[in-house]
């Protein structure tokens, strides 16, 4: 369209401007909106709004028209209009019910929140006190959608009149309480626009400790795993117990590395949640306190485009006991974060980490979305939101992905 172009005026229905509310319910089939609006038609009416959605094959469709003129071929243009759309769903075996009002929607408040629910299962009983936490709040509930049914049922609330800080605040509180996950993120267009996520390793995209992997062929596995233990509670120093642990290894041979490479178990939905990301555009890196032997690995295996851990020194085909390089620790990881975003060319603001321990947190705060993934007290408490699922792909729901994107991501990939 040029400059010298213009689209045509519309008249934009006022709080004074009479419309009709139409809902029809009943059994889903191909064609009912396409009808409904056919049937609309004659009438030369103008849509304000439509909702549908689609629960166990039944159909709710709800639009909001202008009124028609107050006569017509054969009186009330009105009644015409109602007679002629009950004739048309009782031909179908649908209900409909029409409510005449004034204006569009009512305003909705300021603040504009996504709060994403995941249950294993959500009872009745956790929707009931989520929604009440919200009202608490001072928010409105606008529009509910389901992402997922499996492995975990995800739902979605669009609220609105409620800002984002303190909603989070609130629901993080009932999730406690009631052993849900709550994810709650500003509204807006910045949420898709969130392409690069990067994730700790240990206990993270895989289920193991990669040292104690190592230590078990040492026979030192008991040492380092009380060692581990008390790093990721942040009661020591990562660096010092790196080292620590790291010289329990001297004198292994080299040959172990492919050895712990095929022992490493990926955490339930990694290769999902990696696949989809990848698919949909996103970039993805790991940073790790464990070591380049392994996540150089993890990296060609499921087409990461970042990784950077510690290096186990290994001289004259064995171990020595040291690391070699750049310390990756608390700050490390942070700083791995920012300079994965620079090279991706995308803004801090629109990056997602993920991690468990302690050493993460500087990483989960810096990042615009900080998940704790089955993480540490501390860290849960620390981070923007939790899960609590075995499911790593979950985190996709915190996204706004659904488990259907999914699923239709990969059809797609089996015809190419």
């Amino acid at each position: 369209m040029s400059a010298s172009q213009t689209l045509p005026a519309t008249a934009v229905p006022g709080d004074d401007t009479p419309t009709l509310l139409i809902k029809i319910f009943g059994k889903d089939r191909p064609g009912i909106t396409a009808g409904l609006f056919d049937t609309l038609a004659a009438y030369s009416l103008d849509v304000v709004d439509i909702e549908q959605v689609v629960t166990r094959g039944r159909i709710t469709l709800c639009a909001l028209v202008t009124a028609p003129p107050q006569t017509g071929r054969h009186g009330s243009a009105e009644g015409e209009l109602r007679a002629t759309v009950h004739s048309w769903a009782e031909a179908l075996r649908l209900q409909a019910e029409i409510i005449s009002g004034r204006g569009d929607n009512r305003p909705r408040g300021t603040g504009r929140s996504i709060v994403t629910v995941l249950g294993h299962p959500l009872t009745a009983e956790s929707t009931a006190a989520i929604a009440a936490a919200i009202t608490g709040t001072g928010g409105n509930i606008d529009r509910i959608f389901r992402l997922a049914k499996y492995p975990v049922t995800a739902v979605e609330f669009a609220v609105s009149g409620a800002e984002t800080a303190p909603l989070r605040t609130a629901l993080a509180t009932q999730a406690a309480l009631l052993g849900v996950d709550i994810a709650v993120v500003a509204a807006g267009l910045h949420r898709r626009a969130q392409r690069l996520v990067v994730m700790d390793v240990d206990s993270t995209l895989i289920q193991d400790e990669v040292i104690e992997l190592f230590a078990a062929h040492a026979g030192c596995e008991a040492q380092v795993a009380e060692v581990t233990a008390a790093a990721m509670r942040g009661e020591l120093d990562f660096e010092q117990s790196l080292h620590a642990r790291v010289k329990l290894l001297a004198g292994l041979d080299a040959s172990v590395v492919d050895k712990v490479r095929a022992e490493v178990r990926l955490t339930p939905g990694a290769r999902t949640l990696i696949r989809t990301l990848k698919r949909l555009g996103y970039q993805v890196g790991v940073v790790s306190g464990g070591f380049t032997q392994v996540t150089d690995d993890l990296r060609e295996r499921l087409g990461l485009d970042f990784a950077s851990a510690n290096t186990l020194e290994i001289v004259d085909g064995r171990l020595t006991g040291r690391v070699t390089g750049e310390i990756v620790d608390r700050a490390g990881k942070a700083r791995l974060l920012r300079r994965f975003a620079a090279e991706a060319g995308v803004p801090l603001a629109q990056t997602v980490a993920i991690g468990d321990g302690a050493n993460d947190l500087d990483m989960l705060n810096a990042a615009g979305l900080g998940v704790a993934f089955n993480a540490k007290p501390v860290v849960r408490e620390a981070a923007h939101t939790a899960v609590n699922v075995p499911f790593l792909d979950t985190v996709l729901y915190l996204l706004g992905i659904s488990r259907e994107e999914v699923e239709a991501a990969d059809t797609q990939a089996d015809e190419d």
